[in-house]
């Protein structure tokens, strides 16, 4: 568990290094900039398709699990509302006080700090939030019900595609990503490729599987506490295999895949804390980077001590 927990520190450090930052914004910006496109484009076809998923949930788990759904999506709003109100107002002060390679971790802190404002807010004022959208949702036809509803799943499937395109992003330039991290912080340490094993043939039918079972999981995410298990656990099957084998194919010659099986803690928890990244928008991108590159301290630390040969 320690060196996973090392693994972790790491991660979470070098996430907040001025390189890896500017390569997880460009490569965040260009992913959600082209699924925007792509969700304003196909906006009705998303749509329509939510409100017909929506015909096999009973309209009484709609409208009383609608209203934490909304008010989710009511959160995010505030959490970016309050990131882009403090730059809008401060930008040019916090430009002057903060240097080029400190600023994105600050706008990291920031987004963070609002995140947790806000979800104390909605802690503290949830009976009174919950029974003010429940009562919107119970004012509406059900037609206007199942469109509202519709569109906030068109959002959640562009969200989604978001976040998968990111996990696929980080493994085709994962040599790039870690090579860099061991180049600043391994000098001296060579960082093999095993091109034999293709890592992102996993990466690829993780992410198929990931939106086949997210469709047939799509009536529980109106179930309160059983959609935050049903979407924490899409997420860690998402990224461990590309993690684990991403991570492994640039340290051994030779990858075993059932030896790698043998860390299922460290792999579990790296994933399990890189899912968490994606319950908070644009905090979310750097999530796939965290979990890249302490995958790859893990394993480099076990390969050190010996744990593991491949």
């Amino acid at each position: 568990m320690k060196d996973v927990m090392h693994a972790v520190i790491f991660g979470f450090k070098e996430i907040l290094s001025w390189n890896t930052m500017r390569f997880a914004l460009v490569s965040g910006f260009l992913v959600t900039v082209l699924w925007g496109v792509i969700g304003f484009v196909l906006w009705d076809q998303i749509v329509a398709v939510g409100a017909k998923l929506l015909s096999f949930v009973p309209f009484s788990m709609i409208r009383s699990n609608g209203a934490l759904l909304l008010s989710s999506f009511v959160w995010v709003g505030l959490v970016l509302l309050t990131f882009s109100l403090i730059f809008a107002f401060f930008g040019n002060l916090i430009l002057r006080s903060v240097s080029k390679e400190k600023y994105t971790a600050f706008s990291f802190i920031i987004i963070v700090l609002s995140a947790i404002f806000w979800s104390i807010i909605f802690y503290i004022k949830s009976d009174y939030i919950h029974s003010q959208l429940l009562q919107l949702l119970t004012w509406l036809p059900f037609e206007t019900i199942s469109k509202g509803i519709g569109y906030l799943i068109g959002y959640y499937v562009i969200y989604s595609a978001i976040v998968a395109s990111m996990v696929f992003i980080v493994s085709l330039f994962s040599e790039p990503l870690i090579k860099g991290v061991a180049k600043r912080h391994f000098k001296g340490e060579e960082i093999i490729k095993n091109n034999e094993f293709k890592s992102m043939g996993y990466t690829i039918k993780d992410i198929v599987i990931y939106f086949v079972i997210s469709l047939v999981a799509f009536p529980l995410l109106f179930v309160p506490i059983v959609n935050f298990i049903v979407l924490i656990i899409l997420w860690i099957w998402l990224v461990k295999d590309t993690f684990r084998y991403d991570a492994a194919s640039l340290l051994f010659k030779d990858v075993d895949t059932i030896r790698l099986k043998e860390h299922k803690t460290g792999v579990f928890t790296i994933s399990f804390l890189t899912a968490l990244f994606n319950f908070v928008p644009v905090f979310n991108i750097f999530g796939p980077f965290f979990g890249e590159i302490s995958m790859f301290h893990y394993l480099r630390s076990k390969k050190l001590k010996g744990e593991h040969h491949a």
